[in-house]
């Protein structure tokens, strides 16, 4: 007899971070499986539209994706879970925020800490900059949390999350500089524009990194502005991005070529606006995500970003759909 629980999940976290891309199909249709049987919004969505069980779905086109407003209006948590933590989403004022309670906080942790060694190395290697004044400023954020835990295992002096001490991070930035220090500075992108007006530099060490962001606090500038006005204060070649939302537990990175590219175990595919159910590999429309570290909330998400998905797997971000909230998190538009 099989004494494996039915809460069991198909998966570890380690498994999931060593997932195969060959294998990727496969592993997301075993948790798509899973997420029928224990989410029950995500049941009641599937059955909705008609498709019923998913554990035999032969194809990409078999996924059923959860709009990602579902975040903001339903308790996202498979049944038998009580959740460690609730991750909120920022946004403006008088919208409704997202709300992503999750089972297991290490998930998230270990998540986060697989994708920075496979994009940057050893976070012990940099000193790690926080500029997220907005977030830090709120409760909830997995942002915050997901920088203090880079700062953490960074273990160096300089590092830290910053507030608005625009003058302290000059010369904190200056001293490194001259010594040929590496620093990796992630910033919310209102407070790096602002941070650069005041303090342009010449930066030869620093990766910057910014997280999208403007929130009503700047006239909304495309990505492409934003990109170019950063590159020319600090002298860069290239100014890096991060794509990550309450939502998921997973993260992807740009290089600074405008294209994003994802974990193993997180992948990008498109939609067409008029036809939810069509689901592309790559093409043009609204992107959907499967996050196999959302285990034990919803791995398949219908977002309301526009953007274009390469033959390679990366992705690019074009802009929103109608009607859709501003994200507190958003990539601007291009």
């Amino acid at each position: 007899m099989d004494n494996t629980s039915t809460y069991d999940a198909p998966f570890s976290i380690e498994e999931i971070l060593s997932t195969d891309p060959e294998n990727f199909l496969a592993a997301a249709r075993k948790v798509a499986s899973f997420q029928y049987l224990h989410n029950n919004i995500y049941r009641q969505w599937v059955d909705v539209l008609g498709k019923g069980h998913t554990k035999s779905t032969p194809s990409t086109n078999s996924f059923i994706f959860l709009p990602i407003s579902f975040f903001k209006t339903h308790r996202l948590i498979v049944s038998f879970a009580v959740p460690e933590i609730i991750f909120t989403s920022s946004g403006t004022s008088g919208l409704q925020t997202s709300c992503h309670p999750v089972y297991k906080l290490d998930w998230y942790q270990k998540s986060f800490t697989a994708a920075f060694k496979l994009f940057y190395g050893d976070p012990a290697d940099w000193a790690i900059i926080g500029l997220l004044p907005a977030y830090l400023e709120r409760k909830g954020s997995s942002l915050v949390m997901m920088v203090e835990e880079l700062i953490a295992a960074s273990r160096h002096k300089d590092s830290g999350l910053l507030l608005y001490d625009f003058a302290g991070l000059s010369e904190l930035l200056k001293r490194r500089e001259a010594a040929g220090q590496k620093t990796w500075l992630i910033g919310v992108t209102y407070a790096l524009l602002d941070f650069a007006a005041q303090y342009p530099m010449p930066l030869q060490h620093t990766v910057v990194l910014e997280t999208g962001g403007m929130k009503g606090r700047k006239k909304e500038i495309t990505r492409m502005e934003v990109q170019e006005e950063l590159k020319k204060a600090f002298q860069l070649p290239a100014l890096h991005s991060e794509y990550g939302m309450t939502e998921l537990l997973s993260q992807a990175y740009s290089a600074g070529n405008g294209r994003f590219v994802c974990a193993p175990w997180m992948k990008v595919m498109v939609r067409k606006e008029d036809d939810p159910l069509l689901i592309h590999t790559t093409g043009t429309g609204a992107l959907c995500i499967i996050d196999l570290a959302n285990m034990y909330s919803c791995s398949f998400i219908a977002t309301d970003d526009i953007g274009t998905v390469h033959a390679d797997g990366s992705f690019e971000i074009l802009g929103r759909m109608d009607n859709s909230d501003t994200r507190g998190c958003s990539l601007l538009s291009l």
